[in-house]
């Protein structure tokens, strides 16, 4: 499932490839995608050109010129961009007939991804549920959620309303640099592993974000840019594998409903 650094990767990709290219037909094969009346849809965007490019959290937002296309990939949404003659795939959900011979192809083999057309100016209000991007973060921020919270620290990542952007991935990263066991109530983190905590959320979005994300079995590049980070990942995937930092094996446990790698001797679980 792509996160914040996926998903970032694929917005600059697509703004190098599209910004000021202008959409002259939509044709939406699986109607759920779009959370709205196709015919509406297609009336909103039909003759407007992409002019920026951003992101909140793991929603990638288009922008076309008055309208805002706000997009969430959830597990296996893909943007592919092809010339005209290419076929569509069976999973090929939502196709933008562009205005220079190009298509630009939505790609979803679980048909969980969103489209939602908002406003400017309903953009902050409708993702308000959404906590700070994880360059935002503070100790004093996280300290204050996590005293009013009885959450285990892998849910607590893994809830956006807390950091946006954050998933599966790159939170089996954190907390193994902060050495606490994934299981941990937040409530009994100290201030100093908290001060820890926001560092190493930085460090790792910010190198994940430079190589391009991860690109593992669960999420792949579909715009002709592979990720790197999998080859800065220090637990996740490594089951069976010696920890960077003891030599212990690598374990896979089930926590928080995901499943979570760990080293048991880093990463001890607080009595």
């Amino acid at each position: 499932m792509p996160e914040l650094p996926e998903v970032e990767t694929v917005v600059r990709t697509l703004e190098s490839m599209l910004f000021g290219v202008k959409i002259k037909d939509v044709t939406v094969y699986y109607p759920k995608i779009v959370a709205m009346d196709t015919q509406q849809f297609k009336h909103l965007i039909i003759g407007k050109s992409f002019t920026e490019f951003r992101r909140r959290g793991k929603y990638a937002l288009y922008h076309l010129e008055d309208v805002v296309l706000m997009v969430h990939l959830r597990m296996e949404g893909r943007f592919y961009v092809y010339p005209t003659t290419h076929p569509v795939s069976k999973h090929t959900h939502v196709v933008f007939d562009l205005d220079d011979g190009r298509q630009l192809h939505y790609h979803d083999t679980r048909k969980f991804g969103r489209f939602e057309l908002l406003l400017p100016e309903e953009v902050n209000q409708r993702l308000n549920h959404l906590g700070p991007e994880p360059y935002d973060v503070t100790a004093e921020w996280l300290h204050m959620r996590m005293s009013k919270s009885s959450l285990r620290l892998k849910a607590f990542l893994l809830d956006q309303s807390h950091v946006a952007g954050l998933g599966n991935i790159y939170a089996d990263e954190v907390i193994f640099r902060v050495g606490v066991h994934p299981a941990t109530r937040v409530g009994q983190l100290s201030l100093t592993e908290i001060e820890h905590l926001v560092v190493a959320i930085k460090d790792v979005i910010l190198q994940a974000v430079a190589l391009g994300g991860t690109t593992i079995r669960s999420y792949t590049s579909s715009l002709g840019v592979s990720g790197r980070f999998q080859l800065s990942l220090q637990v996740h995937m490594k089951e069976n594998q010696p920890c960077p930092v003891c030599g212990t094996l690598i374990i896979k446990i089930r926590c928080c409903g995901r499943g979570t790698y760990l080293c048991n001797q880093c990463q001890k679980v607080k009595e």
